[in-house]
C-alpha cells in the first residue's frame, strides 16, 4: 500500500497547485471551500482509475493518445478566462466563489492521468482495485484541501493580482501535462 500512497501523492500534485491558486484566488477562502476542493478533486482522482480499469486495454491507446491534449485545453481554457476576467474586471470579476463548472474542468483535467493509472491497474496481478481507488482519492482529499487552506492564507494579494497568477498557473499546468504527454 506504500506504492499506492505514493502513487496518489504523486497524482494530486496538480490538483494541489490549483488548490493552492484557488485559495489565493477565492475572497474569503475558508474549511467550506477547502472542502469543496478536496471533494472535487479527490472524488475524480478516485473514481478515474476504476474507470481506467474497467476500460483496460480496450481503449487505452486511445486514451493515452489524447489525454494530454483534454488536460491542456481544460485547464488553459479555465486560466485564460481567469486571465480575462482579472485583467477586465478587476477585483469583482476574480474574487467572488468556487463555480462548480470550473471546479468540474479542473478535476478533470487533473485526474486523466489516473485515469490512465487504472489502465495499467489492469494489468497489474494483485492490485487490491477498491483500496487503492479509495487512498488515492483520500490522499488527493487531504492535499487539496491542505492546499487551499494554505494558498486562502496568504496575504497581502490582491484579488486581481491573485486572478493573474491562478491563471497564469493554470495554463502552465495545462502546458505542462501536454509537454509530458507528446515527449
Amino acid at each position: 500500500m506504500l506504492s499506492i500512497l505514493l502513487i496518489g501523492v504523486g497524482l494530486s500534485m496538480d490538483a494541489f497547485a490549483v488548490s493552492v491558486t484557488s485559495g489565493l484566488t477565492v475572497k474569503g477562502f475558508g474549511p467550506k471551500q477547502a472542502c469543496l476542493l478536496g471533494a472535487y478533486f479527490g472524488g475524480f482522482q478516485c473514481l478515474m482509475p476504476l474507470l481506467g480499469y474497467l476500460l483496460g486495454s480496450t481503449v487505452s491507446g486511445l486514451v493515452s493518445e489524447y489525454a494530454p491534449y483534454i488536460s491542456f485545453f481544460l485547464l488553459a481554457f479555465v486560466g485564460v478566462k481567469m486571465l480575462v476576467e482579472a485583467i477586465k474586471g478587476g477585483d469583482k470579476a476574480v474574487c467572488t466563489r468556487l463555480r462548480h463548472s470550473q471546479l468540474l474542468a479542473m478535476a478533470v483535467a487533473t485526474s486523466l492521468d489516473a485515469l490512465a493509472v487504472g489502465i495499467s491497474f489492469a494489468f497489474m496481478p494483485g492490485v487490491s482495485l477498491l483500496p487503492s481507488c479509495l487512498l488515492i482519492g483520500c490522499t488527493t482529499f487531504v492535499l487539496c484541501f491542505l492546499g487551499g487552506m494554505v494558498g486562502g492564507k496568504i496575504p497581502g494579494v490582491s484579488c486581481k493580482t491573485s486572478g493573474i497568477l491562478g491563471g497564469l498557473v493554470l495554463c502552465g499546468i495545462g502546458i505542462k501535462l501536454l509537454i509530458e504527454g507528446l515527449v
